[in-house]
């Protein structure tokens, strides 16, 4: 299971946070600081796998955000690492050469593709195309 979802620039702002279990505020904050310490130091050249208390921490960078997911040390990081791919493709497509500054902006847009893709903690569509059909759909409705 996914435990949580952060996305947090070079300088340790964290841009965008999803979790999928309940923790505290205070926590919350520790938690994001003490990620991003550990993926911000390490050297490119090992592994996008950090374990992370009891948990695993699966991370990739592009450009200057890195996009970070907490799982359980049982899942599949491989999974997770195409998963963290997948939504940032998505992203780019959707927004069309994706910025730091649309995540900003449009934050609950991209809460709105993170729910599409990710449900309870649970990848529920891999699809590519499917996704971003029914994010069409939704901004019909939306507009």
């Amino acid at each position: 299971m996914i435990r949580f979802i952060l996305l947090q620039n070079r300088a340790g702002k964290t841009r965008l946070a999803k979790y999928y279990a309940p923790i505290p505020e205070a926590e919350k904050r520790k938690l994001e600081y003490e990620i991003h310490r550990l993926v911000v130091n390490r050297d490119p050249k090992h592994t996008n796998l950090v374990e992370y208390r009891t948990y695993k921490v699966i991370y990739r960078r592009y450009a200057g955000l890195f996009f970070s997911m907490c799982i359980d040390v049982s899942d599949n990081e491989l999974v997770l690492l195409e998963a963290i791919h997948l939504f940032v493709e998505i992203l780019d497509h959707y927004f069309e050469n994706v910025c730091e500054l649309d995540l900003v902006f449009n934050f609950h847009k991209v809460y709105l593709i993170l729910d599409e893709f990710i449900c309870g903690g649970e990848i529920q569509e891999t699809a590519k195309k499917v996704i971003l059909e029914r994010l069409a759909e939704l901004d019909k409705i939306i507009t």
